[in-house]
C-alpha cells in the first residue's frame, strides 16, 4: 500500500497543524520559542519500519509509546536518539547534559515532549474524524530501534502499517530531529486516509 502525492501532502498539512499546537504548548512550558516541522511522511509495512529507522538512528534511542483507542486505534511512538534527547533536555531545562546521555532529567523531558506531541497530533486526527480518541499513559523506554518495534509486533496480530513522520525541533538556533511512528491496522489506516481525503476536498 502506498500514499498518493495528494494523501501525503494532506497528511503533512494535518500533522503540521498538530505540531503547531504541540510547539505552542512546549513554548509555554519552557519559556523558549519552540518550532516544530513535518518535512516528510512515509508509509511503511510494520516489518520494514526497523530497517527504515535504523538507517537514520543508531544505537540506543529514547522512545515514548502511547496506545490510542477509538474508531481509529493503534500505537504511537516518538523516537529520539541519545544525542538528540540530551540536547533537547539541555535546551528545554537549561541543565547541562551529563555524560550519561539519557539521565533521569532527560527521561522526564522526553516523556513530556512525547506526551504533548503525540496527543496534539492524534487529537488533530480525532477532530478531523469527529471521533473521540483515548490515550494510554505514555511509557518511556531506552532500547535499540529493533527491540522497540519487536515489542509492538508481539502485542498485535494482523497486517499493519506505520506512518513514519520526520519531526524537526528547532529552538535556540539548534535543530534536533525525532521520528514519530503511528502504527495502524489496515481498517484504521483506511478510515484515516478516507477522512484525510474528505478534509482535503473540504479545504478547496
Amino acid at each position: 500500500m502506498e500514499l498518493t502525492a495528494l494523501q501525503q501532502d494532506a497528511l503533512v498539512e494535518l500533522l503540521n497543524i498538530g505540531f503547531g499546537r504541540a510547539a505552542a504548548s512546549l513554548s509555554q512550558l519552557t519559556g523558549h520559542r519552540v518550532l516544530l516541522e513535518v518535512p516528510q511522511v512515509t508509509l511503511e509495512a510494520v516489518d520494514e519500519v526497523g530497517d527504515a529507522l535504523e538507517r537514520v538512528v543508531h544505537g540506543h534511542v529514547a522512545s515514548v509509546h502511547q496506545i490510542f483507542t477509538g474508531p481509529v486505534a493503534g500505537d504511537a511512538l516518538l523516537i529520539i536518539d541519545e544525542s538528540g534527547a540530551a540536547m533537547l533536555k539541555e535546551l528545554l531545562t537549561n541543565e547541562p547534559a551529563l555524560p550519561l546521555a539519557i539521565d533521569a532529567s532527560a527521561r522526564e523531558v522526553i516523556t513530556e515532549i512525547g506526551n504533548i506531541l503525540l496527543n496534539a497530533c492524534l487529537g488533530t486526527f480525532g477532530n478531523l474524524l469527529k471521533v473521540q480518541v483515548s490515550f494510554s499513559v505514555p511509557h518511556l523506554s531506552i532500547e535499540n530501534v529493533g527491540a522497540i518495534l519487536e515489542s509492538l509486533k508481539v502485542a498485535q496480530e494482523g497486517i499493519r502499517y506505520a506512518l513514519v513522520v520526520h519531526a524537526g525541533f528547532r529552538l535556540r538556533d539548534t535543530q534536533v530531529t525525532g521520528y514519530m511512528v503511528i502504527v495502524l491496522s489496515v481498517a484504521s489506516l483506511d478510515r484515516l486516509i478516507r477522512a484525510v481525503e474528505d478534509w482535503e476536498h473540504s479545504q478547496n
